[in-house]
Parts: C-alpha cells; sequence; structure tokens
C-alpha cells in the first residue's frame, strides 16, 4: 500500500482511496514543533485553517486541508528512548512500518497493530486505528504522553498524569491540535504464532465469541456469495521462539500473486462486468488453504494491501457481533449487491479515550469495502443502517455518513470532547468539512 500526496502539476492532494481531494492553498513542510508553531499561527493570525497530514490513508475528509497544509514526511524518527520502562518518544510524522527498526534495537514491540502499515504514528492513532484481540485496545490506547500545537499557537505538553487531557488527545481527530511527538508504553519484543483455516461461513459465525475470548488474536474474513470464510488466530510466543512457517516461495504465491495480483484482476472484471462477480467470488473462496507460521509480532500482524479500495467500519457491542453478521447476509442475497471484497470481522478491549470506537465497552468490528472502481450503489449506507440500528460507531477514518447530532447519542463523553475544543482551538483554526459534520461547529 503506497501513500499517495500530490498529483499531476496542479498540486492537487489525494487520498490513497481516491474518496478525497484537495487543492491547498498552501503546503508547508515541517520538520520540527517550531515550524508547526508558526505555521499554525500564520493560519490563525490570517482567519484561515491549517491541518496536519500523513500517509493520506482515511477514507473520510477527517486530514482534508483546503486551507495550509502540513507535509509532516520530514517530522520522523526516535525522539527519546527509556528501555527500563518500556516507553519511547517518537516525532508525529513516523510511519508505522518504521517502528520496527526502532524498537527491535531496544528489545521491544507496540503491543498492537493493526493490518497495514502505512500510516503515520499520529495520523494512525488520532483516527483511532486497532488491531484485534478482545483484550488488546487500539493504537491509541498505547500514548501516555505527548506533545502538540493548539490552536493559539502553544505548545502543550500531556503527560498520563492529566488523564482527562490524555483521553481527549490521544484520539483526538486532529481537532484539538497538531501532535509533533508520541510517548507510546511499548512490550518486550514478542513473536506471533499465526494460524489460518478455511472453514464454513456458519463455523466462523458461531465460533467468533468463543475464539476471541480464548485467543490472543482472532479475526475472520467472510467472502460474499459463498458459503467460506478464513480465520485468523494469533498466538504471542517469546521472542527467541524459531521463525518456521511456508518458504518464500509459498508466501509470494500467497500473498503477492493470489492476494494480491490474480484478486485485483477478478476485482477489476467484476467491476466491469457485474454479473461475474459471484462466480469469481466462489472461485476465489475455493482456492483458500490453511497454513501456520511463526514470525515477528510486526511480520504476522501486518499483511499486504495493493488492491485499491474503499472501507466503511462500525464498532458494536462485541455480543452483538454473531447476530449483525447474519443480518448483513440477508441483507446482500435480498438486495443482490454484487460484491467482490470480503468482509472483515475483529474485535478489541474497552477502552477510556473519550472518541475511541471502543469507549467504554469491549467491542467487535465489522469491516466492508469495494473495490474502488466499483459503480456506486448503496451498499455501505444499507448496511450502515444495521449496524447504527444496534449503538454502532463508525470508524472516524472510514467512510460513514454519521453527524454530530447521531454520534453524541453513541458517545457518553462527546460534549466533554467538545468543551476541551472550545479551549484548545476557539478559533477552529483545526476545523474542516468533515470534522464540522462530526463534531458540530
Amino acid at each position: 500500500m503506497s501513500s499517495d500526496r500530490r498529483t499531476g502539476g496542479s498540486g492537487r492532494w489525494q487520498n490513497w482511496g481516491r474518496t478525497q481531494s484537495v487543492v491547498p492553498r498552501e503546503v508547508v513542510a515541517v520538520a520540527d514543533a517550531d515550524d508547526v508553531v508558526a505555521a499554525v499561527r500564520r493560519a490563525r493570525s490570517e482567519a484561515g485553517t491549517v491541518k496536519a497530514v500523513g500517509s493520506g490513508h482515511s477514507f473520510t475528509g477527517i486530514a482534508v486541508a483546503p486551507g495550509i497544509q502540513i507535509d509532516t514526511t520530514a517530522m520522523t524518527g526516535l525522539v527519546h528512548a527509556d528501555p527500563a520502562n518500556r516507553r519511547v518518544t517518537v516525532r508525529a510524522g513516523t510511519r508505522l512500518h518504521e517502528m520496527p527498526a526502532i524498537l527491535e534495537p531496544l528489545g521491544l514491540a507496540m503491543p498492537n497493530l493493526g493490518d497495514i502499515d502505512r500510516q503515520s504514528i499520529s495520523g494512525a492513532t488520532s483516527t483511532g486505528t486497532h488491531g484485534t484481540g478482545r483484550n488488546f485496545g487500539g493504537l491509541a490506547t498505547q500514548i501516555v504522553g505527548l506533545r502538540m500545537v493548539t490552536g493559539t499557537g502553544e505548545m502543550l505538553t500531556v503527560t498520563d498524569a492529566d488523564r482527562a487531557t490524555l483521553e481527549a488527545t490521544a484520539l483526538g481527530l486532529g481537532a484539538l491540535g497538531i501532535l509533533t511527538e508520541i510517548t507510546l508504553a511499548c512490550v518486550p519484543a514478542f513473536a506471533i504464532e499465526a494460524t489460518e483455516r478455511a472453514m464454513s461461513v456458519d463455523d466462523a459465525i458461531a465460533g467468533f465469541l468463543d475464539a476471541v475470548a480464548t485467543h490472543d488474536h482472532h479475526e475472520f474474513y467472510w467472502f460474499p456469495h459463498t458459503d467460506v470464510a478464513l480465520s485468523k488466530t494469533n498466538r504471542r510466543l517469546p521472542a527467541d521462539t524459531p521463525v518456521t512457517g511456508p518458504g518464500r516461495l509459498r508466501r509470494v504465491v500467497d500473498d503477492e500473486i493470489l492476494s494480491n495480483g490474480i484478486f485485483g484482476v477478478m476485482c477489476a472484471a467484476g467491476a466491469r462486468f457485474p454479473s461475474v462477480t459471484a462466480p469469481l467470488a466462489r472461485v476465489a473462496g475455493a482456492a483458500l488453504s490453511s497454513r501456520q507460521m511463526v514470525e515477528a509480532s510486526h511480520e504476522a500482524f501486518v499483511s499486504a494491501r495493493r488492491v485499491r479500495f474503499r472501507e466503511m467500519e462500525y464498532a458494536i457491542p462485541l455480543a452483538e457481533v454473531p447476530e449483525a453478521i447474519g443480518e448483513i447476509r440477508r441483507l446482500i442475497a435480498d438486495r443482490g449487491h454484487r460484491v467482490s471484497f470480503p468482509i472483515e470481522v475483529r474485535a478489541a478491549a474497552a477502552d477510556e479515550l473519550m472518541l475511541s470506537t471502543a469507549s467504554g465497552q469491549t467491542t467487535g468490528y465489522i469491516a466492508v469495502h469495494r473495490y474502488h472502481g466499483d459503480r456506486p450503489d448503496s451498499y455501505f449506507t444499507d448496511i450502515e443502517e444495521i449496524l447504527f440500528r444496534r449503538g454502532g460507531r463508525p470508524h472516524w477514518a472510514k467512510m460513514h455518513t454519521r453527524t454530530a447530532d447521531d454520534l453524541r447519542h453513541v458517545y457518553p463523553r462527546f460534549d466533554e470532547f467538545r468543551a476541551l475544543r472550545d479551549v484548545l482551538d476557539p478559533d477552529r483554526v483545526f476545523a474542516n468539512d468533515y470534522l464540522t459534520t462530526v463534531l458540530g461547529r
């Protein structure tokens, strides 16, 4: 998955999913906090707006910057390491895929990751990126301190001694300030035994709650138009566990040729000729096979995603996942949706962050995807209706149609977050259309 920053000679910025684009009035490349302070103060003095952009992996308009766009590409790397207390401080533009090179020499690792590592650490945490695991929170729960530039152009240092402020700013949507440094609580480096198994979707759904309760990390993917699911279960092991599993050739065949190359061709064919989507899905389902491997944690968590797509994901109470998936299956059949991408089902621990999708409840996640070339239809909004009815909270970086009035009812601390926004960004220099929609003015 590559990052998308600027295309063509017009200076137009596009996100990876091709769902958002903008021509910023100005682009400012920053190397340190002083550069950010200067940009924010200038935007405020001009009654303008300013936004930081990372790797462009949000499908929503959360990072769209029509005013000053701050490019964080150069604001990367390690600031300070405290191996004894398992803490590291990194610059906010550091990409997730750069973290292993920082942490491995220290004998450390991030406790959990999502399945994509192209995002910046600040973008991933600010939008609620998460992995799977009933006892593991999203990436923002790993933050124990941060530095940010507020909307008044002041530097603010937040530590875990100020829990209320940290519970807002660790997952702040870019609405409270521009992060310059992030301090993470890490864990000793560890390996993962990853087991992938093809099974019936009925078994995957029926066994989901037990699987997430008994395994460190569990998820499954259901391929619409088939009765097949792929389950993925990870067991945490000591870091010195020998690496095992398929050889390099088998991995290239599975991960690049099948999962990306051939899959991309099938998606493109389905987009052009929708009638072949279901037959091709059955071919893909029949090709699924089981495998087991042991590798370093970051290698096990992350997968290559080279086929461009669009995504919507909702968080609902964990116990409701099996019934919700059943309802989605019936909807796809009844309304004749033709879907080439699998539906992903995960879990996460409850946390205390104000606007985390797992705030206050152990959570199940249901993510639906569309190939970027598919014709527009009601697939996302049809499923969104099912999930929002169950108290669902949309992932902040993934497509949805919710507004501040909707979200206030599913986030008990919504107005507490808004009150802090009034303090930290009174002039709304960090606002854009998306933030106005989901937070209000």
